[in-house]
């Protein structure tokens, strides 16, 4: 995956009603969902969730068929694991890692917590 695609997938993800929109459709899997029981499961008006639509699909993050009366709608994963495989390529590089799972596990041991120089002391009141 090119830079310039990683970014307009990245913008396409970074609006709240498009990231659930998208994760609804992971969860749902290959099968996907009718544009009717994705609104309806996020509560989002036809026409929003159209315009939403559009960009995730110009993204390539989403794909859509025609079936029948309906049009349903799933998660493109082939678009999906590229833009992961993008942003993880390099992933431990420089750490002298090694990234032998999907998640990020740099072989470093973590820094030790910072020690508190001194204790706030509660001050003594002034009565006279």
């Amino acid at each position: 995956m090119k830079e310039g695609d990683a970014v307009v997938a990245l913008a396409a993800l970074a609006q709240g009603t498009r990231l659930s929109v998208f994760r609804l459709l992971v969860q749902a899997g290959p099968a996907g969902l009718t544009v009717g029981r994705i609104a309806e499961a996020l509560d989002v008006a036809a026409p929003t969730l159209s315009f939403h639509l559009k960009e995730l699909a110009h993204a390539g993050l989403v794909e859509s068929r025609q079936e029948g009366r309906f049009i349903r709608c799933s998660a493109s994963f082939e678009r999906m694991t590229e833009l992961l495989s993008f942003l993880t390529e390099n992933c431990c590089r420089d750490s002298g890692g090694s990234c032998v799972t999907s998640r990020c596990e740099p072989d470093a041991t973590p820094a030790r917590p910072r020690r508190r120089t001194h204790e706030a002391l509660p001050r003594p009141s002034r009565r006279r």
